[in-house]
Formats: C-alpha cells, structure tokens, sequence
C-alpha cells in the first residue's frame, strides 16, 4: 500500500542529553488551571470544572525561536509544564494516572489574544487563536524516572529579564493525576499524548524582538525569541 501525497513528518519533541525523540501524538491544553490566572482572565476558578482544547502536534518548536504569527496585534505568552505520555486508555483511575507518565518539560501556550477573543464573543472555537503554527515552542523531555514527578515548586516567566509571571505548581486547581484521569474521561489517550498543564498569572503581550526565560522547579528553563 502507498500514500498518494508523502505523509508528514512525525511530530516530536527531543530528549534531554541523548539522540532521541519522543514522538507526539496529540497536545491537550488545560485552561484557566491556577485561580489567579483564572481571576485575570475575568472568571471565578471555584464555579468551573476543568476544560481542555487542543494545539497540533505539528505546533510545537524547540530551536528556541517564535515567529510572530500573521492577522493578529496581540500575541501573549503562557508558561506551563508539559507532560508526556507512554501509555493511556479511558477512564483512568486517579491513584493510577501517574503510572502512564514518560516524563516532563516546559512548554510556552502562545496565544492570538485577540483573535481567541472574537471566537469567544462570537461562540466559536478557539482554534485560531491556539492552534496556529510555532504556537508550543518547548523544550527537551526529562524522563520522570530521573526527576519524580514534580508536585510543588516555582513556575515563572521573565520578558527582558523582568519577572512577568509567577507561580508554584501546587496552585494547580487540577493536578496532573487529576487531568489525566479527566481527560480519559472523554477521550482515550495514547503513549505519546502530552498535556500542558495550565499557566499562572500574569499572562501579556510579546513584540518582536522580546526573550522569553521561563522556568519551572525541577524540569529546567526554557529561552525563546521573539522574530
């Protein structure tokens, strides 16, 4: 059997300190995850469940460079800690979600803020203002078997070298087991899914020119430029 058009290259992020490459197969991003990033975004983290919307694996870039995106004037940054899969299934039990987990990194959700916010007042999705090309630059995986499974620590962002977000993972309204075990919930999850965990407050613009260090306890940093 032949393909009429060459399949596309397998999307894949690499791992930290070898010559191999996790290979992606679906990106699930968690929205409004810490209530002060909930709060800043106009909505009370105590009246709603968790919810989820996707990136393309095709989104991700790891060479440390953000294009800035065509038809928007709002591009914002989100710093979050990714997570990576190695098996799934639905319905996952809580105590056993952490089982399914290859290991972590961190990972920038660029946002098309005003576009994002069309589809909003309009009842649309958020596809075009999430799942845009280069949308998840991120870094290399660290394998959970060397780092554990990091439940609390500093999550930040610096633009410039100004502190622009800050965080500590155990703000997560939803923790990672949580969103696993949810996630499976409504859809079957496979080895190489990776979950962005959500971002804290403090999300803004970029321009072109901009650095971005984000950093999360425990998983590295993560540099990024603006072209």
């Amino acid at each position: 059997m032949s393909y009429v058009i060459d399949p596309p290259k397998q999307a894949a992020l690499p791992i930290k300190g070898t010559d191999k490459l996790f290979p992606v197969h679906r990106i699930y991003c968690i929205g409004r995850n810490y209530a002060d990033h909930a709060r800043e975004m106009g909505h009370d983290p105590n009246k709603e469940p968790p919810f989820f919307f996707q990136k393309n694996p095709n989104n991700l870039r790891t060479d440390g460079l953000f294009p800035y995106p065509p038809g928007t004037k709002d591009v914002h940054f989100e710093i979050e800690m990714i997570v990576a899969l190695k098996s799934g299934g639905t319905n996952i039990k809580t105590e056993d979600a952490l089982k399914h987990v290859w290991g972590y990194g961190i990972g920038l959700d660029m946002t098309r803020r005003d576009l994002q916010g069309k589809a909003k007042d309009l009842g649309r999705p958020w596809e075009v203002g999430k799942a845009f090309e280069h949308s998840a630059p991120a870094t290399a995986l660290l394998p959970a078997e060397k780092i554990g499974h990091p439940e609390t620590g500093a999550i930040w962002l610096d633009v410039n070298g100004k502190r622009r977000q800050t965080g500590d993972l155990n703000q997560m309204i939803w923790d990672v087991p949580g969103q696993i075990a949810y996630i499976s919930t409504l859809f079957e999850l496979r080895a190489g899914d990776i979950i962005m965990t959500g971002t804290p407050a403090g999300v803004g613009a970029i321009v072109k020119g901009d650095k971005l260090h984000g950093h999360v306890d425990g998983v590295g940093d993560l540099e990024v430029t603006v072209v």
